[in-house]
């Protein structure tokens, strides 16, 4: 597994295609290795001429991770986020930007297309603000603003993705809970057991285990609050996809970026969830690749 040094920190990382292909650089969500991403997905979009990027966040998989630096209880920043009172968190959505600048900066990625699904969306909304001049075009998928109006998770959402009581501790348990909350926020209908869902979870485990990593992601998450400032300076081509049905971050919120970014493109991926299951994929990939393929080949100037 390759790694390099972005913002100061080990990123693992993993390239797929031409070396020579134009750049896709794929931003995974919370607690998400870049072995949640569907193998399909990538070798399609490698099919389709570009050569793929996907790295493990800070704090989760193989790249760093922050041992020993602890966070108040989820539940209580929640609370006090919504207060309006600022959280310490051992780093910021912005600091996970920059490892991504610092990623594309070591493995020379000069003008890539940013590809972001969940928490890695935001991190991609940061991305795109922060360096509109590297950014070839933006897809944002199930994710949204931070906008404090927009309608929140259900109770029974919120209790799987934050539970209570002891945590499980054996290796099925510790998988079965990760399917059972992909049953809860995924498609509805979807068997997580069969779709390939456990087989990428699996597979995670398998490579690292990290739990603490998420909760500090989260804590992110969380701190980071309404960020449509930055939303709202994106001027990449932007590609919005989001599940009609999705129970975690609920429609509105891809609605809200594609309202606040000049031009984009929003895509209603109807009755999909929290999740990209295989029987959506086609329409999926193929969005994504007209919208690389109708994007400029000049870079975006710094004053447009």
């Amino acid at each position: 597994m390759p790694h390099v040094t972005a913002n100061g920190i080990d990123l693992a990382y993993e390239t797929h295609g031409d070396d020579q292909a134009p750049p896709v650089l794929m931003i995974m969500g919370l607690g998400g290795q870049l072995t949640m991403w569907p193998d399909k997905l990538i070798s399609d979009l490698v099919a389709g001429g570009y050569r793929v990027i996907t790295f493990d966040n800070r704090d989760i998989g193989l790249s760093h991770h922050h041992k020993g630096e602890k966070t108040p209880p989820i539940l209580r920043q929640i609370l006090l986020r919504r207060l309006g009172i600022k959280l310490k968190t051992p780093y910021a959505l912005a600091d996970m930007a920059r490892d991504t600048i610092g990623l594309m900066d070591a493995l020379g990625l000069e003008y890539p297309h940013i590809v972001g699904i969940s928490m890695g969306g935001m991190i991609a909304q940061h991305v795109a603000a922060m360096q509109p001049e590297r950014v070839a075009s933006l897809t944002a998928i199930m994710t949204t603003t931070g906008n404090p109006k927009l309608p929140r998770p259900s109770g029974n959402v919120m209790k799987a993705m934050i539970r209570r009581g002891p945590p499980p501790t054996t290796r099925d348990a510790i998988i079965n809970q990760s399917v059972d909350t992909f049953g809860i926020i995924g498609t509805p209908g979807e068997d997580q057991n069969t779709n390939g869902m456990r087989d990428r979870i699996t597979r995670s485990y398998d490579r690292s285990y990290n739990p603490t990593g998420v909760v500090r992601q989260m804590s992110a998450i969380v701190a980071a609050g309404d960020f449509r400032k930055h939303t709202r300076s994106i001027k990449a081509p932007t590609l919005v996809l989001h599940g009609s049905a999705d129970p975690l971050v609920p429609i509105e919120g891809g609605q809200d970026i594609a309202k606040l970014v000049r031009g984009a493109r929003f895509e209603v991926m109807e009755g999909m969830g929290h999740d990209v299951p295989p029987r959506f994929l086609p329409d999926v990939t193929k969005h994504m690749l007209d919208h690389f393929a109708a994007t400029k080949v000049n870079p975006i100037p710094v004053d447009a």
